[in-house]
């Protein structure tokens, strides 16, 4: 049989998986794709083959699957079923966070899991559930080859004045500096733009991340040399359910005055901000838009703006090219992927300032028409 590679991304509650054959060029196919859910609470199973058919659409006991470290056994045994028996050849991780160490992916081995294991108090939220599932194949399945891919990997190597937090010397030696994440999508975008839009992959150019988590970074030459995420992904732009930039006296104020605990600050500023916390309602943008009547109209609008002077920005550093790139679930609420490029920059499907509808969106990167984002749809 042919030999397949498995890559999971793992959430606190959810394992996203695809399975690649290899190809005898070199090259990956997609073979099995699909996400279990509900982890814990109620579990839910969802898969299909390369070719989009249903393989699996079943509900599971919380029993089968506690947590993401007891489902990942069973996922594997679902997949040898698929394959008759045979085991994927290696297993590749999404890590959010490498460090200062990690910029490049790496074989997992004890040494390298006890470094990741340290990383913790830094990301308590996402490094647990993301280790768990290498914890548990390494158990089972000792001999099988697994490689962490960190999401800050691609902005490892910028300027040390963009790194810098302004904060005293000794904070930064331990480690406390600007990493930026969703750069697993951001290379992806870097490598595809040679072939989309060969006029300006080599050149200055902005990208932006939008999805429940939302950001943006500036590119030279396909290479990241700032971006809006900083020391965690709580940083930078409005997202779905997260505040973005937020002036750390509302967070004194929040422990000093309104007497809150951490626990409790950290659930408001990752789970009930950002347009959920404006709208009062969802952080869905397309939940908000389809409602006639909503409490504060004006959330949407409040999001879109904020695109438009992170992008400014980064476009005027040194001279950068005001073009972008939009790779996230934005492309399925038209509004909130519009107006970030100089005001006027449009997702496919809308129009220009001329009044001329640009392209249909994409199955992958394409160059749009002038004045249009190039979009990816997010997966």
């Amino acid at each position: 049989m042919t030999d397949t590679v498995l890559c999971i991304n793992a959430g606190s509650s959810s394992l996203k998986f695809k399975l690649f054959e290899a190809l005898a060029d070199g090259g990956l196919s997609v073979s099995i794709e699909g996400q279990l859910d509900g982890i814990g609470v109620k579990p839910h199973l969802k898969a299909a083959d390369g070719a989009a058919r249903p393989l699996a659409d079943r509900q599971l006991s919380p029993a089968q699957a506690p947590d993401t470290g007891a489902a990942v056994p069973m996922l594997l045994q679902w997949l040898r079923d698929q394959l008759n028996g045979v085991v994927p050849v290696v297993i590749g991780h999404r890590v959010v966070f490498g460090g200062t160490r990690y910029a490049a992916p790496v074989r997992i081995d004890d040494a390298v899991l006890a470094e990741l294991r340290a990383l913790v108090p830094m990301m308590p939220l996402h490094l647990p559930p993301e280790l768990a599932p290498i914890e548990a194949i390494r158990a089972h399945l000792p001999d099988l080859p697994q490689v962490a891919v960190f999401d800050t990997g691609f902005h490892r190597g910028h300027d040390e004045v963009v790194e810098r937090l302004p904060l005293p010397d000794t904070y930064y030696r331990e480690g406390l500096r600007r990493y930026g994440y969703h750069g697993i999508s951001y290379e992806y975008i870097a490598q595809r733009l040679p072939a989309a839009a060969p006029d300006i992959a080599d050149g200055r150019v902005v990208v932006a991340h939008l999805g429940s988590g939302c950001s943006m970074a500036a590119l030279v030459g396909g290479r990241s040399v700032e971006t809006t995420m900083s020391f965690t992904a709580l940083d930078g732009l409005t997202m779905g359910t997260r505040p973005g930039r937020l002036d750390p006296g509302v967070v004194l104020y929040l422990f000093q005055v309104k007497g809150m605990s951490a626990k409790a600050v950290e659930d408001l500023l990752y789970k009930e901000s950002g347009l959920k916390g404006l709208s009062g309602i969802s952080n869905d943008v397309r939940a908000l838009l389809n409602r006639r009547r909503c409490p504060r109209e004006d959330s949407v609008g409040l999001f879109q703006p904020e695109l438009r002077p992170r992008g400014r920005g980064a476009g005027d550093r040194d001279g950068r090219d005001r073009r972008a790139g939009v790779h996230g679930r934005g492309r399925r609420a038209r509004c909130a992927g519009t107006r970030c490029h100089r005001g006027q920059a449009r997702v496919a499907g809308s129009r220009d300032r001329r009044g001329r509808e640009c392209p249909a969106w994409p199955a992958d990167l394409r160059r749009a028409e002038p004045d249009c984002l190039l979009c990816h749809p997010h997966q």
